[in-house]
């Protein structure tokens, strides 16, 4: 079978690998849609702290059963399935405290391997994290089910409620999915701070109230129309760029009161100026968020499954695997939102 491979930053190749076997509890995957992310781009880059290098890439798929292990009873052969490829382990201390999106095993046994026409799932990962996919729902949308996850999961760390003033920061797939999201939750006040045009769009079309071009729009422009507009500055600031210099602007977006997302992933060893001052006499509180829970996947496979978030404007385009090359250069000019993958192609 093919199998990209990122064997450094900057360095991948299609290798003609075995197609796997599945072990007890375990299921083999033909993997029919993937999708590229943000942690594709930052891995092919500069690699990841807590990923291996030489690995299988992708991690956002979805596809049909191929082979069942021994004991798998709740799929059945040629099922069309969708999943989150991490699960935690069950009974440690974090997930004795519904915290399973901070298990060491959570990470260290994550599904590598979505660029590929076949993958193995893990026994855990069947048991957790794995769905029967509805017939309504494509695979490519399928595949959103773990970024969706990610951010339903930051939605329950934040207090929010339809009368809410939002500005998210980043018009990427995460902000753009915080976009769904909050507007499936009720929230109409949304504002999106971002850039290029094709993802200000899909703002749009998922329902943002306001969008800034920050490469058209001063700070004072923008901050003048929100005072135009909610008579205040935002009440959650949810920052979706993992660039130290925005972590900083948050801060001075949130109103008094007010709550602050750090979501946005930066670089290892990463620092920023914290103004304390600040953030005290404002009263703000500062969150961030890591992951998943398997209760958030679970939420998230209802949205998607029920048909109630629909998030079509966030695939860009699709490209057979054997187009590689295209496909990562297309991730790294940031033009393109997600880019469909589909390896049987």
């Amino acid at each position: 079978m093919d199998q990209l491979v990122l064997v450094e930053p900057g360095r991948v190749e299609l290798r003609q690998v075995p197609i796997p076997e599945p072990g007890p509890g375990e299921v083999i995957l033909r993997i029919e849609a993937a999708l590229t992310c943000g942690t594709d781009l930052k891995t092919y880059r500069r690699g990841h702290p807590k990923f291996k290098l030489p690995m299988p890439f992708g991690h956002e798929f979805s596809g049909t059963v191929w082979a069942l292990g021994e004991g798998v009873n709740q799929f059945k052969l040629g099922e069309p399935l969708m999943l989150a490829p991490t699960a935690p382990c069950g009974h440690c201390y974090y997930c004795q405290r519904q915290l399973g999106n901070l298990c060491a095993y959570t990470m260290e046994t994550m599904i590598h391997g979505g660029y590929a026409q076949y993958v193995r799932l893990p026994r855990h990962i069947v048991a957790t994290n794995t769905f029967i996919k509805p017939s309504g729902l494509s695979f490519l949308e399928a595949a959103l089910l773990e970024p969706l996850s990610c951010v339903v999961y930051g939605a329950q760390q934040m207090e929010f409620n339809p009368s809410s003033k939002v500005l998210i920061i980043g018009a990427g797939p995460i902000g753009l999915l915080y976009v769904a999201l909050l507007r499936r939750y009720g929230v109409s006040q949304i504002a999106v701070l971002g850039r290029r045009e094709r993802r200000l769009e899909a703002a749009a079309q998922l329902g943002a109230e306001l969008i800034f071009d920050e490469s058209q729009t001063s700070r004072d422009e923008v901050e003048r129309e929100l005072y135009r507009a909610w008579q205040t500055l935002p009440q959650v600031v949810i920052e979706c760029t993992g660039l130290p210099s925005v972590w900083e602007e948050a801060l001075t977006w949130a109103a008094p009161g007010g709550q602050v997302m750090f979501f946005g992933g930066c670089a290892s060893g990463t620092t920023f100026n914290f103004p304390w001052e600040s953030v005290l006499e404002r009263n703000l509180t500062l969150k961030g968020a890591f992951h998943f829970t398997p209760q958030a996947v679970a939420q998230s496979y209802e949205l998607l499954a029920s048909g109630r978030l629909s998030l079509a404007p966030l695939i860009s385009t699709t490209l057979p695997l054997s187009q590689y090359p295209t496909i990562l250069s297309l991730l790294e000019s940031g033009e393109y939102i997600k880019i469909g993958v589909l390896p049987q192609n």
